[in-house]
């Protein structure tokens, strides 16, 4: 079974401190093909009073979805795939009101599921299945390594080079904070400390806020942060990016080694040294890599007028190449601390056909689009997004309430058939800001599980 990187880019779901909720097809999820409903399964009752990240994965011909229930339990559903029953596991932990407070799951090489969330600033969530493949045997473990666990948020699995389960997080709170990586040893059933010093330490005066580890086109292990100083967003500085062959020993993109724990002071890891009230906010960040295998990065900060622009940089040449790449009137200044919603967008960069890339995006003042990327020049112009490829059964809201949006959680497993791909779909207001929203709130949304196929 093949897990994919950290697939969990939250497609639907942005994971940061002032992190940001949005729609999958305001992000420009493309597809060329034109989807049908083949079948579909009401799964649970689920909470729709504030948006928080579900996880869904197909794999070992099974199906697994994390999420919390219309009560706030955390509950997992499962089934296999020739089965139309489905069974359940409620795990003893409750949220409250905090969009941080995502789910994140992954199976090791035995099949043993592992789960962690519900965790902002608070000690380890975390389970694991004492029999493979068997949501039923879920138990929470109350640590992992004993030590650093006392102050938990942003859980993330992923693979390390040889295919053994890692686990990070970070330790701390905003503007104080370091980067926990932890490796599974399936002999010992144990966990244990991937480097001996955090990834990142902000040195009690910062934390870094990260895009990735992710791996890029010249099989480099790529990690893209933003600094910042207090839990006000506004303080976000300091663009910057390493990189590694094993997780283990880092290095600047001149191909200088990193002592660890890297720092802000860290020799050539800073891309645009964008100063607190720049206009750069953690999660903006994307990263690609071009024809020639260059690493480009895409963000957004205040032009010389005040303004919010998108940016590109890329390494080249052993410097870095930032252009501009919008022309727009408006300044969105964010501040305050809490899960806040948008003015300014920017999605995942990708390759877009030979020769060029492109960036989705949706602004408060001048809607939504394309930015399609010349790789020569770094210069954009405004395209088409592709058409929306969700059926109209899965983009039409169900609920009346005021301000409520669809919800489209991916298949985090990469289900292996070109002809069939599922998607969870479920509804919610906005965030608001971690607080408990006002009265009254709406109905609990159906959280439903769509196959879908290609309508010839």
């Amino acid at each position: 079974m093949k897990r994919l990187l950290l697939k969990q880019n939250i497609i639907g779901f942005i994971i940061a401190c002032c992190c940001f909720t949005s729609t999958l097809q305001c992000l420009g999820a493309e597809t060329p093909r034109k989807l049908k409903v083949a079948q579909s399964w009401e799964i649970d009752e689920v909470i729709s009073a504030f948006p928080v990240g579900f996880y869904f994965i197909t794999t070992n011909n099974m199906q697994f979805i994390a999420y919390y229930d219309k009560e706030h339990n955390m509950k997992v559903a499962a089934r296999k795939l020739d089965s139309e029953r489905w069974s359940y596991k409620i795990l003893p932990t409750k949220i409250g009101w905090d969009s941080h407070n995502y789910i994140t799951m992954a199976f090791d090489k035995e099949g043993f599921l592992h789960l962690s969330g519900n965790m902002h600033c608070v000690p380890l969530i975390y389970f694991r299945s004492s029999k493979p493949w068997d949501i039923s045997t879920l138990e929470r473990i109350p640590s992992m390594c004993g030590t650093n666990e006392n102050r938990c948020t942003y859980p993330k699995f992923m693979d390390s080079p040889d295919g053994e389960l890692i686990f990070h997080y970070r330790d701390g709170s905003s503007g104080n904070g370091q980067e926990i990586y932890n490796i599974y040893d399936l002999a010992t059933k144990e966990w244990r400390r991937l480097l001996d010093k955090p990834l990142i330490d902000g040195e009690g005066a910062m934390n870094a806020y990260m895009l990735g580890p992710q791996v890029g086109a010249d099989g480099y292990y790529y990690l893209c942060w933003v600094w910042r100083d207090t839990h006000l967003c506004e303080t976000n500085h300091d663009l910057s990016i390493a990189r590694s062959r094993d997780l283990i020993n880092w290095e600047n993109l001149f191909g200088q080694p990193l002592e660890l724990p890297i720092t802000i002071r860290s020799p050539g890891t800073i891309i645009d040294p964008v100063p607190v009230k720049g206009g750069i906010i953690n999660g903006c960040q994307s990263l690609a890599f071009d024809s020639e295998k260059r690493p480009v990065v895409t963000y957004h900060k205040f032009d010389e007028n005040g303004n919010t622009q998108v940016y590109a940089a890329r390494f080249e040449n052993n410097t870095w190449n930032i252009k501009q790449l919008t022309d727009w009137t408006y300044r969105w200044y964010f501040k305050g601390g809490g899960t806040m919603n948008k003015d300014v967008h920017i999605g995942r960069l990708q390759n877009h056909e030979p020769g060029k890339l492109s960036l989705p995006y949706s602004h408060k003042k001048h809607g939504g689009g394309l930015l399609i990327i010349d790789e020569k020049t770094l210069a954009a112009e405004v395209g088409k997004r592709p058409p929306n490829p969700w059926p109209s059964a899965i983009r039409k809201k169900q609920s009346k309430f005021p301000g409520i949006r669809v919800k489209i959680g991916s298949d985090r497993g990469g289900y292996d058939n070109s002809e069939v791909q599922y998607v969870i779909r479920w509804e919610t207001i906005n965030s608001n800001r971690d607080r408990k929203p006002p009265e009254p709130h709406p109905e609990p949304s159906k959280l439903v599980l769509y196959k879908l196929m290609t309508d010839s």
